[in-house]
């Protein structure tokens, strides 16, 4: 979403980071191409001239540190700003109300408020242990009403059954009685939209308001609304009272104005942002994070959370104890692929990850994205079982089999072996003898400068335990031991390529691989 952006901020505060002394000229210069990124970004005229004119105000006249470089001063004020436009901290769904607690989802048609009910009530099931209820108010919009329904067989959430000819307001008591009934602790009134704002959509919202009483009124926007998503914003706040902000195709190739307009308009908190179609595809907004993102800071806390809700514990001790005896076969290097899938694949993982944003092009055009990874996947299932725990007995009758299995070729299935031996190799190495290996040698000493040894006891962390405390105050430990600077990857001297200190076993594809998977050596 917002790669645009990240982009152009990105070169022009690098041409400011590398030099020993800014002129006021030169912070003009700079701020009048922020100024420009932004309004291409979509990001409302006024948002823009508050956020440039704070920028200018603090940046001219900062007091900057001996140890710290006047560019560095100016990133570090535009972040700082960027974390105030879009809210300091991160606010969730408020629960804090006597049992049902009433969501009120407004907005206007096609803003995907349907389906981010259907994700909100699965996200307080799965999470919050919540028993909650749904029930559609659009009458207007054909098999609206039978769309709830189905999201809440899918996602085995209880709907208020369809009776036919009842009014919104009436649906939306009745949806009230019955969770009261019925032992809810949540309901979620999804209810009409229109193309347009208009004063019938308007006196309706007011008059479900009146009878059900919410606790939260979510406005759900589409991200790719651009500038008029702040009237939009201002519209329903003036006249139905907002309490935030749910923003939908988060993942969509727009530009991102609308997240940092609405924020600083309304001033209501954005509390939850759609990242795909999926039910589980809802995240938590967190400014700091979406900020470090924007600048190219990486993102190290959403990244160990994603590795948290995505890999298996079991199966990462099983691979962290075979790792320690020096064993790699094809079976584990399918593990790693399909968990890295499933963490938003290589892009994903990079765009998180501090300094590694403007490597996706260049992965991407070396032929290294996520359709790579399919055919691979697709090559280790042709195989047999025993030629997955033995690559070595794979001859050219048998290669000619797994391409034809896996619709690949013969060059394929070797650029894939080779990846896999050179893997092999390493593990032998991380898992050799004389002070526990490697592996737990290099995690060991970056848990120690990060503040985190105990946590970690000098070898593997264990994820599924980490407390969310420790997890918010793990971007800060990372800052300081230098993760977090643009372009700064610390740590990786000691493995070739290899990414330690974020996660080893317990994040697969990164913390194991001498070097990126079928990303070409330097010849």
């Amino acid at each position: 979403m917002f790669e645009n952006l990240q982009d152009r901020l990105g070169s022009i505060l690098n041409g400011l980071t590398g030099r020993g002394a800014l002129t006021e000229a030169d912070v003009a210069a700079a701020l009048r191409e922020v100024r420009r990124a932004l309004l291409e970004a979509d990001v409302a005229l006024e948002v823009v001239r508050s956020f440039t004119d704070k920028v200018r105000e603090k940046a001219v006249g900062a007091a900057v540190l001996k140890s710290i470089k006047p560019g560095q001063m100016v990133v570090k004020i535009v972040h700082d700003e960027l974390v105030e436009m879009l809210g300091t901290e991160g606010v969730s769904i408020d629960l804090h109300a006597a049992a049902p607690v009433v969501i009120m989802m407004v907005g206007l048609q096609g803003s995907g408020k349907t389906t981010t009910t259907g994700k909100i009530a699965k996200r307080l099931t799965d999470r919050e242990k919540k028993k909650v209820l749904m029930a559609s108010l659009d009458t207007r919009r054909p098999a609206a009403q039978e769309q709830l329904r189905q999201l809440g067989v899918q996602t085995g959430v209880d709907t208020l059954p369809v009776i036919a000819g009842q009014s919104p307001t009436d649906i939306a008591a009745r949806a009230v009685q019955a969770a009261k009934l019925g032992g809810h602790d949540v309901v979620i009134l999804d209810t009409a939209g229109r193309t347009h704002i208009d004063e019938p959509l308007m006196l309706e919202m007011a008059d479900i308001k009146k009878k059900s009483n919410p606790h939260e009124i979510l406005l759900v926007a589409d991200s790719l609304t651009g500038q008029d998503a702040v009237n939009l914003a201002r519209n329903f706040d003036e006249r139905v009272g907002i309490t935030g902000l749910v923003l939908t195709r988060m993942d969509g190739d727009g530009r991102g104005g609308a997240a940092l307009s609405m924020r600083a308009v309304t001033g209501k908190p954005i509390k939850l942002i759609g990242i795909g179609e999926r039910m589980n595809e809802l995240d938590e907004f967190h400014p700091r994070r979406i900020a470090d993102r924007i600048l190219g800071m990486g993102d190290i806390v959403s990244l160990v959370e994603k590795a948290a809700e995505n890999i298996d514990a079991e199966k990462a001790r099983a691979m962290a104890e075979k790792m320690a005896k020096g064993k790699f076969d094809l079976n584990d290097l399918a593990d790693q692929l399909g968990q890295m899938k499933k963490m938003g694949g290589m892009g994903g993982i990079m765009g998180l990850m501090p300094g590694m944003a403007g490597m996706k092009d260049k992965m991407a055009s070396a032929g290294m994205n996520d359709k790579m990874f399919d055919r691979q996947i697709a090559i280790i299932s042709s195989m047999t079982r025993a030629e997955r725990a033995n690559p070595d007995i794979l001859k050219h009758s048998r290669k000619k089999r797994i391409a034809a299995g896996s619709g690949t070729d013969a060059a394929e299935i070797n650029k894939l072996l080779k990846m896999h031996r050179g893997m092999a190799d390493m593990m032998k190495a991380m898992g050799g003898k004389g002070k526990g290996g490697i592996m737990k040698q290099m995690m060991g000493g970056l848990a120690g400068k990060m503040g985190l040894g105990g946590m970690m006891g000098g070898g593997m962390p264990d994820l599924s335990n980490i407390d969310p405390k420790q997890l918010e105050a793990l971007q800060k430990q990372a800052e300081a031991a230098g993760l977090g600077k643009p372009g700064a990857m610390p740590g990786l001297g000691g493995m070739p390529g290899g990414l330690p200190g974020l996660g080893g076993a317990k994040l697969p594809g990164l913390g194991g691989m001498p070097g990126l998977p079928g990303f070409p050596k330097k010849k």
